[in-house]
């Protein structure tokens, strides 16, 4: 079974629109309602059995079950009698917020992910069954909206049928994100052809074993100025204004360019890489202590994250096999004769092995150390 998320923009009326905005706020209603709910039967849990708190006290019945997807669900039926804006989003989208908010929990407890928190705004919802042949030409059809017109940028591949789709307000406008379906079985890719080794930096964005750099564009560095002239307007105007809104539609606008710059280059460069190579093997990285340490403005300009992400996809798509292998010590070790070098400042960008002599580039050198690794954990010698 293969699932592919096409991206198309959808020019809604303005009455279409005006209803999604209606039904975004109803989603985030629904969500905040229902983690203040869990959020009340946990906390009616903590305090003593012979005290309560001073500062506030949950009145929830002992007997009372959590209140989980399953049960806030049949809530929501019976809150749909009694409210009336409960009822005009299709039922299965609110549904969907729930499981959203169950999904935040389950990542808490197994990934180790933040407390859910109170949303402030709701950016998307889904629906998760359409109708027959919902997309026909350039209309797409969807349950209590009707027909939206949608700009098809690339074709629909051939054998997939349309499961899902995710309505997304984004402040350059609306997009439906197509879930696209195909029940056939594909084998991972399997190791095969030259290999190729990968060091992620900041000097260079990408080195790569067989000693080629890639340039790092500072996306987020580059428009800063221009990002701290726009919100020190925005911050100078009345909020709520007409002024405050065009100033926050343009700071806005501006964080959305940086992100789809970040990631269109991620995705060309991740293609660089899957040419002419049939294994790739990166560091499997803790990005989220990176991302808090003295370089964090940079590490998360960079977007190690999500490249790492596109880069395992294409290599998926390609057919190219895609490993990650143990980061600790890479620049450290000789890749030659696995002499550990001792641990180097960051302003020193060479690699000098006083065993064997060999002398290149730091990142190069810890590039080669990660192809070495990669072979070694598939068994065969370099």
């Amino acid at each position: 079974m293969i699932n592919l998320t096409y991206e198309y923009k959808i020019q809604p009326t303005r009455q279409q629109e005006q209803t999604m905005l209606r039904w975004l706020e109803v989603c985030r209603k629904v969500y905040n309602y229902a983690l203040a709910e869990r959020k009340d039967w946990s906390n009616s849990r903590k305090c003593q059995v012979d005290s309560c708190s001073i500062k506030h006290e949950y009145i929830i019945p002992a007997d009372a079950p959590y209140p989980n997807y399953v049960r806030q669900c049949r809530s929501l039926t019976l809150a749909k009698e009694a409210i009336a804006f409960l009822r005009e989003p299709p039922a299965q989208v609110l549904q969907q917020a729930l499981a959203t908010l169950d999904k935040a929990y389950d990542s808490m407890r197994v990934r180790g992910f933040g407390f859910p928190r109170f949303k402030k705004t709701m950016h998307s919802f889904l629906f998760p069954s359409l109708g027959k042949s919902p997309l026909v030409g350039n209309a797409l059809t969807l349950p209590k909206l009707g027909t939206v017109k949608i700009r098809l940028s690339r074709p629909l591949p051939d054998g997939f049928v349309l499961k899902q789709c995710r309505i997304v307000k984004r402040v350059s406008g609306w997009y439906a994100m197509l879930v696209l379906q195909c029940d056939v079985n594909v084998p991972q890719p399997m190791p095969h052809g030259e290999l190729l080794g990968i060091d992620l930096g900041l000097t260079s964005f990408v080195a790569t074993s067989n000693g080629k750099l890639v340039h790092r564009p500072k996306f987020y560095v580059d428009a800063q100025s221009k990002l701290r002239l726009l919100q020190r307007n925005l911050k100078r105007k009345t909020k709520g204004s007409n002024n405050w809104t065009k100033y926050q539609t343009r700071v806005a606008k501006l964080h959305e360019y940086i992100s789809n710059c970040r990631k269109d280059y991620h995705f060309k460069v991740a293609h660089h890489l899957c040419n002419q190579v049939g294994m790739i093997f990166a560091e499997d990285l803790n990005l989220k202590a990176l991302a808090s340490g003295m370089l964090c403005k940079h590490t998360l300009d960079a977007g190690w994250g999500q490249f790492l992400q596109i880069l395992e996809f294409v290599c998926w798509k390609r057919g190219i096999y895609f490993a990650r292998v143990d980061a600790r010590g890479t620049s450290q070790t000789c890749p030659i004769c696995d002499t550990h070098t001792g641990k180097k400042p960051l302003s020193q960008r060479v690699h000098h092995c006083d065993s064997c002599g060999y002398h290149t580039d730091r990142d190069v050198a810890a590039a080669q150390v990660v192809a070495k690794r990669g072979i070694a954990a598939l068994g065969h010698r370099v």
